[in-house]
């Protein structure tokens, strides 16, 4: 070959390297052309989106807690302002002098001081320590008057649940807490996420939680590479919980907590017979929910769980207890509907009836003589009960007591409630595995044995009693504006005739001088009370006891005392409340519950009457947006004359 074609050849393959070379240079322009073709034009919104999620902190606000009023829309629980103090490491230099310095003005325990060097250990220099919570006026003052003096230290203000009633309210409202793990799992609320965010613990705080929390709101913060916030952008508030109205009337329920603080541990409600509404539901001792929406102490807590008398325990409705001779009324209806018995039907007590080589004893050792119904229910005659138990047997009595709201939880929207028992053969099989023997009906037609109630459902049972339809009792009024109560109730599946037999019954208890609740009676003319006394035993009492005498209630341990019950409606001509009572360990019904009954249903009187005294006279609050202030119950009542 020539050295010109060689020359040739050459020039011809250099030609197809550099347009390979050339292929390829433009096949990678193109392809970063098109890179960026697609970061810049399709995935543009994308990428906007992360450049401000990186520049932009979006943090949740916590919306105002829902208020809870009573029935005439006085304040249960609202949220107060929450001062506490503050530190930021970075600006305070000598952190431990500041410390010492704010102890100076604010208390400050050694476990306060472990919390914050651990926190400030934890959080970067910038961020916000919270050194107390919760200072009274003069603490947050103090700190203002002195921030020249403390680099690094400002006053915070959140907002707190407050209780203005206090342990009045404490077991009707419950309280607020930090959500706990088991509150947290399942949910979908971010709310539940926020640090120190409190959630409903009891009561209505916990029925109504969902509804009382509110929806979440939100902030975007600007901040920068290492997360200190530059500036706010945007803010929504978000949603605040809804308020919820309860059927409560805070100045009777007031009155009746200050009556049962008397007493050692005490239970009563207040409900009226007509719509089933609460008025008042109080459990006596109580606690104070305040201590633990601001962060109860341990040594508090733990004399809270130690009282034998139970505190932390809503005894109106969870407190499972024999009724007694409360309970001697379903047994006379019982009879009546069961048409063995009529109210004609007498019975000669001597004190004491065998049945078998048993005797069962009358509370009075003598006896009664010749009793009638009526007469029997004012006496509270044990052994004429004994005698129509015995003729219809204890499946009537069982049945009656149900359908009166005996043994099963009556719905109440408060969380703990308690079911209580009303035994038969049929239970007995099934849960002991053994036969019913006659006596135990004879024991349980007096409310004694296997037989067990809440205050709640002697409630429920006297107000079904006093109105005759199937009542169901209820706390709240109303959630925002849907309302809840309603007037239409069924009868319930007895006579008149029967049901006005034992109804009179329980007026001659309470209004002639024989009837064991004649002490706890009403003298002021048209508010007299009708009503039923009892003494439910809780230990076993021995024959040889009874030969040498029964010992006095006073003489025993007060854990072996009998407990003091009551139950009755007002007025007697008009039923509108009923009211049950129980003392634990207090003795006799007639002679200690009676008269707490009493107190508390003339109250209820006295304040409609005060109530509609005002509501007839001209109002000149209205003219300065201000309603006239009505009579404190505090002051008291006296039977000696009307309102």
């Amino acid at each position: 070959m020539s050295a010109y074609d060689r020359d040739a050849e050459r020039q011809r393959m250099l030609g197809r390297r550099t347009l390979v070379l050339g292929g390829m240079q433009a096949a990678a322009v193109s392809a970063l052309v098109a890179r960026l073709y697609y970061l810049q034009i399709v995935e543009s919104d994308r990428y906007t989106m992360l450049a401000e999620d990186n520049r932009i902190s979006l943090r949740l606000l916590a919306p105002p807690r829902g208020m809870i009023t009573d029935r005439f829309g006085v304040p249960l629980a609202v949220n107060e302002q929450n001062f506490s103090v503050v530190i930021v490491a970075e600006r305070a230099g000598d952190v431990q002098q500041i410390l010492d310095e704010v102890g100076k003005l604010v208390p400050l325990t050694e476990g306060d001081e472990r919390r914050i060097q651990r926190d400030i250990q934890r959080s970067r220099s910038f961020a916000q320590i919270t050194l107390k919570e919760n200072l009274t006026w003069d603490q947050m003052a103090a700190i203002e008057v002195n921030l020249p003096d403390l680099p690094g230290v400002s006053i915070d203000v959140g907002q707190v649940r407050a209780y203005p009633f206090g342990e009045a309210m404490s077991h009707v409202l419950g309280y607020v807490g930090a959500a706990s793990e088991k509150d947290v799992e399942g949910s979908r609320d971010p709310l539940l996420t926020l640090p120190g965010f409190k959630v409903g613990k009891g009561g209505i705080e916990r029925q109504y939680d969902q509804a009382l929390r509110g929806v979440a709101g939100s902030r975007q913060l600007e901040v920068n590479a290492v997360g200190r916030v530059i500036r706010e952008l945007s803010r929504d508030p978000g949603q605040p919980g809804r308020e919820v109205t309860l059927t409560i009337d805070a100045k009777l329920q007031h009155y009746m907590h200050q009556r049962l603080s008397a007493e050692q541990s005490a239970a009563a409600v207040v409900m009226d017979v007509h719509t089933g509404g609460i008025h008042a539901l109080c459990s006596s001792p109580s606690f104070d929910p305040n201590q633990f929406a601001r962060g109860i102490g341990y040594d508090a807590y733990q004399a809270l769980l130690n009282d034998e008398r139970t505190p932390l325990i809503n005894k109106a409705i969870a407190g499972q207890y024999p009724p007694g001779s409360t309970f001697k009324m379903l047994t006379a209806l019982a009879a009546l509907e069961s048409g063995i018995v009529n109210g004609d039907h007498r019975v000669y007590c001597s004190g004491h009836m065998e049945l078998g080589s048993h005797r069962f004893h009358c509370w009075r050792r003598g006896g009664h003589g010749s009793m009638d119904m009526v007469n029997a229910l004012a006496q509270s005659c044990d052994v004429y009960f004994y005698d129509i138990a015995q003729r219809i047997g204890m499946d009537r009595i069982a049945d009656m007591a149900r359908r009166f709201g005996l043994g099963s939880r009556v719905g109440l929207e408060l969380p703990g409630e308690r079911p209580g028992l009303i035994p038969d053969p049929r239970w007995k099989r099934q849960t002991l595995k053994q036969p019913w023997h006659q006596g135990e009906t004879l024991i349980a037609s007096m409310g004694q044995g296997y037989v067990l109630t809440t205050p709640l459902q002697l409630a429920v049972m006297t107000a079904r009693l006093a109105s005759g339809r199937a009542v169901q009792p209820h706390v709240t009024k109303s959630v925002e504006d849907q309302f809840t109560e309603t007037t239409e109730w069924p009868r319930i599946d007895v006579k008149p005739e029967n049901l006005a037999l034992v109804l009179k019954g329980m007026n001659a208890v309470s209004n002639t001088p024989s009837g064991t609740g004649y002490r706890g009676r009403i003298t002021v003319p048209g508010m007299e009370l009708a009503g039923k006394s009892g003494s439910a035993q809780v230990r076993r009492i021995s024959m040889a006891e009874r030969s040498s005498g029964v010992r006095r209630n006073e003489d025993l341990p007060w854990r072996e005392r009998d407990h003091a019950l009551f139950v009755a409606y007002a007025p007697a001509h008009a039923p509108r409340y009923a009211c049950s009572v129980i003392v634990e360990h207090g003795g006799g019904g007639g002679a200690v519950a009676a008269p707490i009954a009493r107190d508390i249903l003339l109250e209820c009187q006295m304040l409609d009457a005060a109530r509609a005294t005002v509501a007839q006279q001209p109002v000149s609050g209205s003219e300065t947006g201000h309603e006239p202030a009505l009579p404190d119950p505090d002051s008291g009542n006296t039977q000696e004359g009307a309102p």
